[in-house]
């Protein structure tokens, strides 16, 4: 009855103050800004790329460019730490033939403002419009790849695009399924419509690639397989037996790069 009691005061509190979409935010983002590199600093062809959102907020990218290919690559990378700690990725997404435009959410490294649900939708929309607008590139010559919570970005932009493919690694599938697995399962009300992957992949039409390691425990397998199950386009699940949630472009680097490299090659075009 006294832990009902303290639940219930704490979402009434919350309910009160307005506070629930600042709890999601504050559960959700992890920024470390420990680690990050001078524009001098950069592998060879990266370079530091700004551009303003919607709502005047500065967003920093990292576009790797690849000169032997016209293909390009949205990355939206999971909640802790920032875009610099992704390089070695970046460069190896690179070298498997697309250039990679990598963002860095509002309040990490070099991004003005602070990390919400919504910031992010608005960062991965003036991402795209960056390369569309101000570089010219076509959407049926872009993807877009979202690792963990990374993937709500990618799955939120990719809505309703005639883009050339959509990778989500290890997604979830909405807030109220994250709070329970982290065992917050009493503040899942808390998490209303948060992040709902799940209803908004019904809403992407391009080619889907969904990687997820059997073994997560952050985000459990069933989650992918869940978005993937909702999606109704032309899609490939790629099960990583014995990974983890944080281990798979290391021990498990090979099956993880080889499954990513065949979707950039064959995956069909879309619309």
């Amino acid at each position: 009855m006294r832990t009902w009691l303290i639940h219930s005061a704490f979402l009434s509190t919350c309910l009160w103050l307005g506070a629930c979409k600042s709890l999601v935010n504050f559960f959700a983002f992890h920024p470390n800004d420990s680690y990050i590199l001078g524009a001098e600093d950069l592998p060879s062809n990266t370079r530091e790329v700004f551009f303003k959102t919607d709502d005047s907020v500065r967003v920093q990218a990292l576009y790797l460019n690849n000169p032997s290919v016209d293909i390009v690559t949205i990355f939206f990378h999971g909640n802790a730490g920032n875009v610099y700690h992704r390089l070695n990725d970046l460069q190896h997404l690179r070298q498997l033939g697309t250039s990679v435009f990598a963002v860095s959410y509002r309040g990490y490294a070099k991004s003005e403002g602070s990390p919400s649900e919504d910031g992010i939708y608005r960062d991965g929309k003036a991402a795209f419009d960056y390369l569309t607008r101000e570089l010219g590139i076509a959407p049926s010559r872009i993807f877009i790849f979202g690792r963990s919570i990374g993937s709500t970005a990618a799955t939120n932009l990719a809505q309703d695009k005639d883009i050339a493919g959509l990778i989500l690694v290890s997604p979830m599938t909405n807030g109220r399924d994250m709070a329970s697995v982290m065992g917050l399962g009493f503040a899942a009300p808390l998490a209303e419509n948060a992040f709902e992957n799940d209803k908004k992949i019904k809403h992407v039409k391009a080619p889907l690639l969904v990687i997820h390691g059997s073994r997560d425990t952050l985000i459990p397998i069933s989650m992918g397989r869940n978005i993937f199950d909702a999606a109704s386009g032309w899609k490939v699940f790629h099960e990583i037996r014995g990974a983890g949630h944080n281990d798979l472009t290391h021990r498990f680097a090979d099956r993880y790069w080889k499954a990513v490299s065949d979707f950039l090659r064959t995956a069909p075009e879309s619309g």
